[in-house]
């Protein structure tokens, strides 16, 4: 057996070890990236390289090669999918190690290059090795990897590695990051295609924690609305996105929903996000077959012909396109290229959870709303992987802290598997089969008091809540908004952006019988049981027959 992966000195050479080790380089906290080594008896195993500088990686790797006696730092590396989160360290870490080997799904090994464009074709050789799916692959003795497609992106995959010695199996699964829901242009993970294969070790993503998110079809139905209502008002859109992913679903989107087919609109694609799109077209024959049909009637992307019409926008056009239209442009690219031309106002439409950036000119230039188009699985849809693989060691990676230690602390996770969540640079030790005593949950809970005097109600908790990263969000204005969820209240912080929307609607919509004037709408939210609308989000001009006055709030500004 080859040494252990630990970069600590003192462990005693004889003392025994675990047949299976992970050691983080990024875990994707504070936008890290995502990179692990994995020891499986003596093989190891690099899954992805997300990281922006692999110099500790390259120390890491090179330091743990000494003690093992290889002339390469990990015996292979297998790649999740082609997000630069996942995947733009991975030139820098071949141009490194030349000889070591690099593997990918099909359509991941083609869509690499997409980050490493401003380096030029010529700076950015095709190094990674394509793999099949659903087929097992024996890359040394008693070491075999099979891919299954893993929702997300096209070509992501979840990696299951299997070492196999004279006494057992042992199983690890990495999902890298996956998706349970069918999207535009990605099937979503099957989990009847991974039950039942008796795993040891699950290596997860946690991007949303413990949050639950409406169905793909009515998150995508919302973002079409406000799109939609924003055209009505002759206000052009602006939708920063990644290169790959985001851009093409939102565009598949705008071209298929009732709202825009056949309308007379122009939707430009700028920057990478273009170059993604023609990336999609050279892939054609591996996405879903309801994208393959809807490509042998018209085309998927770029179309002058049938409304509405979508174009590749050239630097020369961005100040003289006609308005109202779509602009679909980098996550990167500074927004106020596009807003110079004072003929229309303008709407940018961010993702919720996301570090795509605004800046304060951005913000005068444009109202900036942010919108869910959820990309990865929801809490319920983690915890629901879980049980349908039933691993005996949980490791969470790929999510902020907090959202990771949620997930850690939930209760039926917590009565069943041996749940980890580490940082960067820490050592996670797997023992499979024995006595194992859980650690203590993280404190998620906070012991506060109510105090009723007259007509005020005042809730005192302790400052410990402030540590959390979140609470600069909740507290952003001071001002919290309580609504009832069965028998328990819920408390949620007002940001100034929303209170800043509050305030302008009020001008707008005071003397109109609306969902924006009636008592029962609460944060764009129903609350009304006789209301058809009850518990959906609303737009503040829409009407039900359930409509009553607000008379209790002033609409006054």
């Amino acid at each position: 057996m080859s040494d252990r992966l630990s970069v600590s000195s003192g462990v005693d050479p004889g003392e025994a070890v675990s047949e299976l080790e992970c050691l983080p380089f990024g875990v994707h906290h504070d936008n890290e990236g995502v990179c692990l080594l994995v020891r499986m008896g003596p093989h190891r195993i690099l899954l992805d390289c997300g990281l922006a500088d692999i110099s500790p990686l390259v120390k890491g790797l090179k330091k743990t090669a000494r003690r093992g006696n290889s002339p390469l730092p990990a015996d292979l590396v297998l790649v999740s999918h082609a997000h630069p989160d996942h995947a733009k360290g991975l030139l820098s870490l071949h141009k490194a190690f030349p000889l070591l080997p690099i593997y990918a799904s099909e359509v991941t090994s083609k869509l690499l290059p997409l980050n490493w464009l401003e380096q030029g074709s010529q700076e950015a050789p095709s190094f990674c090795q394509a793999l099949p799916l659903r087929s097992p692959v024996e890359f040394r003795d008693g070491l075999v990897a099979e891919l299954f497609p893993a929702g997300h992106l096209p070509g992501a995959v979840a990696i299951l590695l299997t070492y196999t010695t004279p006494e057992r199996s042992y199983k690890l699964l990495y999902t890298g990051d996956f998706f349970l829901s069918n999207s535009r242009l990605v099937e979503g993970l099957r989990l009847e295609e991974l039950r039942g294969i008796e795993l040891d070790v699950l290596i997860i993503e946690g991007s949303y924690g413990t949050s639950r998110h409406p169905h793909r079809r009515a998150q995508e139905n919302q973002l079409a609305e406000r799109i939609n209502r924003a055209i009505a008002e002759r206000c052009s859109v602006l939708l920063p996105t990644p290169t790959l992913g985001m851009g093409q679903e939102l565009l598949m989107l705008l071209r298929s929903h009732h709202h825009f087919t056949g309308r007379d609109l122009d939707i430009w694609v700028d920057g990478t996000v273009a170059d993604g799109c023609n990336a999609y077209l050279e892939l054609l024959p591996h996405l879903p077959p309801s994208v393959q049909n809807f490509a042998r009637h018209q085309p998927l992307f770029w179309d002058e012909r049938i409304r509405p019409r979508v174009r590749r926008m050239l630097p020369e056009q961005r100040p003289y396109v006609s308005n109202p239209c779509i602009i679909l442009t980098d996550s990167t690219t500074d927004l106020s290229q596009y807003c110079q031309n004072g003929a229309s106002s303008w709407l940018t439409l961010v993702p919720e959870k996301t570090n795509i950036k605004t800046n304060d000119q951005d913000s005068q230039l444009t109202n900036i709303e942010t919108y869910l188009l959820a990309q990865h699985s929801d809490g319920p849809g983690t915890t629901q992987l879980i049980h349908n693989l039933r691993p005996q060691h949980v490791i969470f990676v790929h999510g902020s802290p907090a959202y990771l230690a949620d997930l850690t602390s939930l209760e039926e996770l917590q009565n069943r598997y041996h749940l980890h969540s580490p940082a960067a640079g820490t050592l996670v030790e797997l023992p499979i089969g024995e006595t194992f005593l859980q650690p203590a949950a993280p404190e998620t809970n906070y012991e506060g008091e109510l105090t009723e005097l007259g007509t005020v109600v005042t809730i005192t908790l302790p400052d410990a809540i402030t540590a959390d990263p979140r609470w600069r969000h909740f507290a952003d204005t001071g001002l919290i908004e309580a609504r009832w969820q069965g028998e328990e209240l819920v408390l949620r912080g007002l940001s100034q952006r929303e209170l800043l929307n509050q305030n302008s609607e009020r001008f707008i919509l005071s003397d109109i019988d609306c969902c924006g004037t009636c008592r029962h709408q609460r944060g764009q939210r129903c609350w009304n049981p006789s209301s058809p609308l009850y518990n959906f989000k609303v737009t503040l001009e829409g009407y039900c027959p359930a409509f009553e006055r607000n008379i209790d709030r002033s609409l006054e500004p």
